[in-house]
Order: structure tokens, then C-alpha cells, then sequence
């Protein structure tokens, strides 16, 4: 139920009165009081400085003469307390606002975290595709690189054994041609005898090929070089033959007189 309001006046004879009467029921209500607490005090087995204090409690005074509006007080209690929840409810919705901001704060750091993650999984994936397009080019260079050289190999290892063929024709054609001299060919296949060697290449590798074939130009060339040296000696003993010749015959003349 609501509260009604009470309204009192007093005159100033009776409010004299009312104050003595009120003086003395306080007096009297303190001496009571002051009574019970003696007598609990002796009854009460504990100790007097384990015993709780009790102050000794007054209500409040309303002012004689004055009118006492109790609609008024529970209004401003009403206010009060409407105040209050209204600071609650303000300091709650703030609250909860810092705290969305606060959410959506984390979801835009979630978001930016998810998108670095993912612009970095992309760029490593880049990274790692041109490797392996530059490890698939490098082994594509090489195995062009190993096939080249073997094909060179191959080529030189096939010119050799021409080489070789060409110059046992070349020998087998000298022998031929110097046939009526019979004694200078004789010592023409001892020479070449001890020279020529069996050219056994069937169990070589390619290294060993590539070697071999080394050694055989080296001795084309060696041969070349002292083939050269003997025409050049032949040459030069036929220059000296004929000088001798002529000049034996240059002599006759000279003294039989028919120098001209």
C-alpha cells in the first residue's frame, strides 16, 4: 500500500509538555537499557574483553513543530534510488560498449592475423614453386649439358679410330709403293713393328677412351714431327749430293779448258 502522509501541529504550551515527556521517556528508555546491559554483563560467562561492543543507539529526532512529509522522503528515496540504478544501467551499457569494441578489436587483430598468415603461406608457396622450376631447369641443363658432351665424345672417340684407319692405310700404301726396294722396306716394318701397338679399346670406359685417344694423336704428331725431320734431311742430303755433283763437274771443265 501507498504511504500516507501525516501532518502534526502543535501549540506552545503543549509543545512544552511534549518535550518533558519525550525528555524523560528517553531518560528512562537509557536507564533500562543501561539495566540490561549490567545484568547481561554479570550473567554473560565471557570474559569482558571477548565480549562484542554495542554502542548505544539513538534514533533520530524529528524537529518538534515541523511537518514531517513522508510522501516527500520516500519521493526522494525513490529519486535516489532511480538515480542510482540509472548510474548502474549507464555504467553497465558502458561497460558492455567498451567491451564490443573490445571484441570487434579482436576480430579485426584475428582477421589481419588470418590475412598476414595467408599472404605469407601464399608468398612461401611462390617462393618454393620457383625453386623447383629452377632445380627442373638446372636438371634440364645438365642432362642437355651431359648429353653434348657425350655426343662430343662420341665424335672424337669415332674421328680417332678414322685417324687410325686412315694412317694404317696410309702405312699399308707406303709399303706398297716401296716394294722394289726391298731391303728399305723390311726395315721400314721393323721400324714400324716396335712402333705400332695392338689398339685394344673394347674394354675401356669413356675416360679411358678419351685418354687413349689423347695418346694416339700425341703419337700421329710425334710421327708427323719426325717424318717432317727426315724429308727435311732428305732434302738437304740431295742439295748437298747434287752441289757435290755439280761442282765436281765444274772442276773437270776448268781444267780440260772448256770452262764456260
Amino acid at each position: 500500500g501507498g504511504l500516507v502522509a501525516h501532518c502534526v501541529w502543535l501549540t506552545p504550551p503543549e509543545q512544552g509538555e511534549a518535550e518533558e515527556e519525550e525528555a524523560d521517556g528517553r531518560a528512562e528508555a537509557e536507564a533500562e537499557t543501561e539495566e540490561t546491559q549490567v545484568e547481561a554483563m554479570l550473567t554473560d560467562p565471557t570474559p569482558l574483553s571477548d565480549r562484542p561492543f554495542m554502542p548505544n543507539l539513538v534514533p533520530p529526532k524529528i524537529p518538534d513543530g515541523e511537518r514531517v512529509d513522508f510522501d516527500d522522503i520516500h519521493r526522494k528515496r525513490m529519486e535516489k534510488d532511480l538515480n542510482e540504478l540509472q548510474t548502474l544501467i549507464e555504467a553497465h551499457f558502458e561497460n558492455r560498449k567498451k567491451e564490443e569494441e573490445e571484441l570487434v578489436s579482436l576480430k579485426d587483430r584475428i582477421e589481419r592475423r588470418r590475412a598476414e598468415r595467408a599472404e605469407q603461406q601464399r608468398i612461401r608457396s611462390e617462393r618454393e614453386k620457383e625453386r623447383q622450376n629452377r632445380l627442373a631447369e638446372e636438371r634440364a641443363r645438365r642432362e642437355e649439358e651431359e648429353n653434348r658432351r657425350k655426343a662430343e665424345d662420341e665424335a672424337r672417340k669415332k674421328k680417332a679410330l678414322s685417324n687410325m684407319m686412315h694412317f694404317g692405310g696410309y702405312i699399308q700404301k707406303t709399303e706398297r709403293k716401296s716394294g722394289k726396294r726391298q731391303t728399305e722396306r723390311e726395315k721400314k716394318k721393323k721400324i714400324l713393328a716396335e712402333r705400332r701397338k695392338v689398339l685394344a679399346i673394347d674394354h675401356l670406359n669413356e675416360d679411358q677412351l678419351r685418354e687413349k685417344a689423347k695418346e694416339l694423336w700425341q703419337s700421329i704428331y710425334d710421327l708427323e714431327a719426325e717424318k717432317f725431320d727426315l724429308q727435311e734431311k732428305f732434302k738437304q742430303q740431295k742439295y748437298e749430293v747434287s752441289w757435290r755433283a755439280v761442282s765436281k763437274t765444274r772442276g773437270k771443265a776448268k781444267v780440260t779448258g772448256r770452262w764456260k
